[in-house]
């Protein structure tokens, strides 16, 4: 018999840090999403990290035991592609990112080109082969007049291990030799992630969660959009940086398998 959750009806799932930590699992994440897909809770998985591709995600959450399609993926290369292509059909692209990202451009419409003269706008993203050679080609664009969006702010990702570099690396980079600002970043906490992630699950926000590891991004997010907002200290964020945070979540869980214990006392209305 599937529950009646009285508040929560879906939530936006991060990935690294959250549902797994490179190709292992968090302890207790599978059974938990299970779980709440029992009770009749919609999951879609939100991440800020344009390495892969949608289908690419799926396939690994499922081999991983959460089954999963690209529909229930939502990535930054996927926004951001989406937000290029409504607002300058075909618009000329320069993309600092790896093959995923440029997959997603192309599949929207969008013109792929190294020619500074001829680009209409820099994509800054998250891109292990970033070299010189790229940083000048989208200085040089810049300095033409060509417009500086990116997929997400994130300064690292968080790895089996540690953490490493991330897209705001690259960002940081082009502005200090351009002298630009970057003008959109469509990755958490910004409302477009937000939307594609509600437009998704297919409700309103203040029915939804977002569950990360990240203050600035995940739990940012939520608070500034009217989700709730739910921290898991299962990756990057440690009490300590909580403690010290003016960020602050509604509710904060070890990791993903106290997410069902949550989601029933929230659905019965016992307060945490």
């Amino acid at each position: 018999m599937i529950q009646r959750n009285l508040g929560i009806e879906g939530y936006l799932l991060d990935l690294d840090g959250t549902v797994y930590l490179g190709e292992n699992l968090i302890a207790g994440a599978g059974q938990a999403i299970e779980t709440l897909r029992s009770r009749g809770r919609k999951i879609v998985f939100l991440t800020n990290k344009p390495l892969h591709s949608r289908a690419d995600y799926a396939e690994k959450l499922t081999r991983l035991g959460v089954p999963a399609l690209a529909e229930d993926v939502v990535t930054s290369s996927y926004v951001l592609a989406g937000y290029l292509a409504e607002r300058v059909p075909g618009a000329r692209v320069f993309a600092i990112g790896e093959e995923p990202l440029l997959a997603e451009l192309r599949g929207a419409g969008l013109v792929l080109t190294d020619d500074p003269e001829q680009v209409d706008f820099v994509v800054a993203a998250f891109d292990r082969t970033f070299d010189y050679r790229k940083l000048n080609t989208g200085f040089q664009a810049l300095r033409r007049g060509a417009r500086f969006v990116a997929t997400n702010p994130d300064r690292t990702c968080p790895v089996e291990g540690g953490e490493i570099p991330d897209a705001a690396a690259v960002i940081a980079a082009l502005e200090a030799t351009s002298q630009r600002e970057v003008e959109t970043v469509v990755g958490k906490p910004s409302i477009h992630m937000m939307k594609a992630g509600l437009e998704r699950l297919g409700i309103l926000a203040d029915r939804a969660a977002i569950v990360g590891d990240r203050l600035e991004t995940d739990v940012a997010m939520g608070l500034s959009g009217g989700l709730t907002a739910i921290l898991t200290l299962s990756g990057v964020t440690t009490r300590q940086i909580l403690n010290v945070s003016n960020i602050q979540p509604d509710y904060i869980i070890e990791n993903l398998a106290e997410l069902s214990v949550l989601d029933e006392r929230l659905a019965a209305g016992i307060p945490m």
